[in-house]
């Protein structure tokens, strides 16, 4: 397996495939780097070095009861593209994956960085305040918590349905997607799957949106109930300077699997433009 070792001492899995330059994708919660391999395979497939690892207490990495919270998820990164020397990479994060490439950029940077693609991506704050109305609630967040502490197996599988839209009238379920969601699900230790929530949903990146420098794709589905675009894709792409929004019509939170033709192809034109 590859893996490399973080400062703390943490085991962090990565796939590594094909040639050619760097695209590094950031999985999202409570998933691994398996949820990409659409993607990855595509533009390995294409001429390109596709990059993706398990996010610490997630998939076949190291569970840690510390360090589940966006900075150290970056840090994390930052090694990781350190440790392979990666240059002119392309960061591609979906949902918490999206923080992560965000807070990555915040705290080291874009020196290593070409191009960036935020995927239905949590940005710049997923929580209802004062300043940030359009957010979600509070409750909503503890009702995540409470869904990961009581059971978490049914939790994944019910979770399962908003995620990838088949809880929509006349929607074509895939009991095989759903199947490979609740067992990335489960490979996520318990602290990783309780304490993200709180990393995902509280964690305001405003200022690490204002520090990208570089070419940024902002891709979010219309349709999706896990992170509302309204509070997401729509504020991050006027902060970010230059940023292009793309919205794809109908789209789940998880359209990297539902409507991975269009990702794929809107993936290739950004990184030959």
């Amino acid at each position: 397996m590859n893996t490399i070792i973080t400062k703390d001492g943490t085991e962090i899995y990565f796939k590594d495939w094909g040639s050619g330059q760097p695209v590094v994708f950031s999985h999202g919660w409570p998933l691994s780097a398996d949820a990409f391999e659409d993607q990855m395979f595509y533009l390995a497939s294409r001429g390109y070095r596709c990059i993706a690892h398990d996010r610490r207490g997630h998939g076949r990495s190291g569970q840690t009861w510390n360090g589940n919270d966006l900075d150290t998820y970056a840090d994390d990164l930052a090694e990781l593209v350190t440790a392979l020397d990666l240059k002119n990479a392309v960061h591609v994060g979906h949902s918490t994956g999206g923080g992560e490439v965000a807070r990555y950029i915040g705290r080291h940077g874009t020196k290593r960085v070409s191009k960036a693609v935020l995927i239905g991506a949590i940005p710049p704050l997923m929580l209802k305040t004062e300043a940030n109305p359009v957010g979600l609630p509070i409750e909503v967040f503890d009702g995540l918590r409470a869904g990961v502490a009581a059971d978490r197996s049914a939790f994944w599988r019910d979770l399962s349905l908003p995620f990838y839209g088949y809880n929509r009238p006349g929607a074509k379920i895939s009991e095989g997607v759903r199947e490979s969601f609740w067992l990335q699900s489960m490979m996520a230790g318990f602290p990783a799957s309780y304490f993200c929530i709180k990393a995902f949903s509280e964690t305001d990146l405003t200022e690490d949106l204002k520090k990208f420098d570089v070419p940024t794709l902002v891709l979010h589905g219309d349709d999706d109930q896990i992170v509302p675009i309204v509070a997401s894709a729509l504020l991050s792409s006027k902060i970010i300077k230059n940023a292009t929004l793309k919205v794809v019509k109908g789209a789940p939170h998880g359209m990297c699997t539902t409507h991975k033709d269009e990702v794929n192809e809107y993936l290739m034109g950004f990184l030959k433009a």
